[in-house]
């Protein structure tokens, strides 16, 4: 059996206030609900050995946020190893999406525990634009040098 593998599109947008912010998903379900930190997420998913990781990475994003990818020249970001042994590998996209907008694909899990009740869920239930300062201690650890990658390929503070 093949290691896992996954692939994200990370988006961001240059803002006259802020400069730099990207945007990353809160995800979903009864195990995220309570965390804030380290719970965020950059919209990927897993995708099987047949699939193009920059098919998978456009096909995620429309399945997490309900929204297309936005057009323009993707920055390739590299993968990683995480700690589950999975291979994530992400691009970035400049664009400016409304988080408002989002529509958030849903997953089904059997809730409380050992209940026999399957419910269904949203895959992110937050949506939101951070600069890299503030996006980093909310976003799971194994996806960090993503946004350190983003923030040096593109000069700004990391």
């Amino acid at each position: 059996m093949s290691a896992k593998r996954s692939a994200g599109l990370l988006v961001f947008r240059h803002t006259a206030g802020k400069g730099v912010e990207v945007l990353i998903g809160h995800m979903g379900g009864p195990l995220w609900a309570s965390r804030e930190q380290e719970a965020w997420s950059i919209p990927k998913g897993e995708y099987e050995p047949d699939e193009a990781p920059e098919a998978a990475a456009r096909r995620e994003f429309l399945e997490e946020l309900g929204l297309p990818a936005p057009e323009g020249a993707w920055i390739d970001l590299g993968e990683s190893r995480q700690r589950s042994g999975k291979t994530v590998t992400v691009w970035a996209v400049e664009g400016d999406l409304d988080p408002a907008a989002a529509v958030p694909g849903t997953f089904t899990m059997e809730w409380p525990p050992r209940s026999g009740v399957r419910r269904e869920f949203p895959e992110i239930d937050r949506v939101g634009w951070f600069t890299p300062e503030a996006a980093a201690p909310l976003l799971v650890t194994g996806q960090l040098v993503f946004l350190d990658r983003l923030t040096e390929h593109l000069g700004a503070p990391a």
